[in-house]
């Protein structure tokens, strides 16, 4: 019995590990690309190693065209929007999940319904409304939006708040506390694992956002990481191994967070799920 399990433990992991295999390919390659000549990525047989590692590639690549100042605009609309993201989304959740209002649920629904509304439809009209206020071409129209709520995120706080028992409101209540003072010192606090996954969620989505960026700047003073890696490709499209370079940079921040929260994003995950 236990040597059969073992060796179903085992011939799980196996595949598990070739699945994975698969996924990080495409990433050491990009890598792997980015350490070489144009002439040795393309070599047959591939060599699977740098040799030697051109790391000439990133400086040439990082200094042909402003990529710094690409990182910062990106940088400055990624914060902000995780703050956004972070603070309406968490509020909306708790109006939903902890307190009683009329039409509640009505309201809910509604909000659950706008999820259904592919960004392309409402992109048109939302440009219109920008320029009728004069924002285009700033960082306004990018961010603003994350600050008042996004569905999605506060379908999943609003999950995860309601697998926090009541009691604890209850008990509160009776000491005197507020519906703010149950927010900040006992929802929020209880709530770690699940505000993590709405932050990576806020960053890769503004890290990663082209469309954005596309449709709203006009100045390469105020492009945003994705601009600048399409701008760079357009420039360098046949020296591959400076693109791949550029786009290992453009990457890399994102890997980095999402391995730092890693553990939480897969805690609050499990977590919202908990309780519809």
């Amino acid at each position: 019995m236990l040597r059969s399990r073992r060796i179903s433990q085992i011939t799980v992991y196996f595949f598990l590990l070739i699945g994975a295999a698969f996924c990080l390919l495409p990433l050491f390659w990009l890598i792997r690309s980015s350490l070489m000549t144009s002439i040795q990525i393309f070599e047959m047989p591939p060599k699977w190693i740098p040799a030697p590692f051109q790391f000439q590639n990133y400086v040439e690549a990082l200094t042909s065209i402003d990529f710094f100042r690409f990182f910062r605009n990106t940088l400055t609309i990624t914060i902000s929007c995780l703050a956004g993201a972070l603070i309406s989304s968490s509020l909306g959740a708790y109006s939903y999940a902890r307190l009683s209002w009329p039409g509640r649920n009505i309201f809910f629904s509604l909000l659950l319904a706008s999820m259904m509304l592919p960004s392309a439809v409402t992109l048109i009209p939302t440009f219109i409304g920008w320029r009728l206020v004069d924002l285009i071409n700033t960082y306004f129209p990018l961010i603003m939006p994350v600050w008042f709520g996004s569905a999605f995120d506060i379908f999943l706080l609003r999950q995860f708040y309601s697998s926090i028992p009541k009691d604890l409101d209850e008990a509160a209540y009776v000491d005197g506390a507020g519906p703010w003072t149950i927010f900040y010192r006992i929802i929020i606090p209880l709530s770690k694992p699940a505000l993590i996954v709405i932050g990576l969620f806020s960053f890769m989505n503004s890290w990663n956002d082209f469309m954005g960026p596309l449709v709203y700047l006009n100045e390469e003073s105020k492009f945003t990481m994705a601009l600048g890696l399409q701008m760079f490709q357009s420039l360098h499209s046949a020296q591959w191994h400076l693109l791949m370079a550029a786009s290992t940079f453009v990457i890399m921040p994102v890997i980095i967070v999402f391995f730092i929260g890693q553990r939480y994003f897969i805690e609050g995950i499990t977590l919202t799920g908990m309780k519809g």
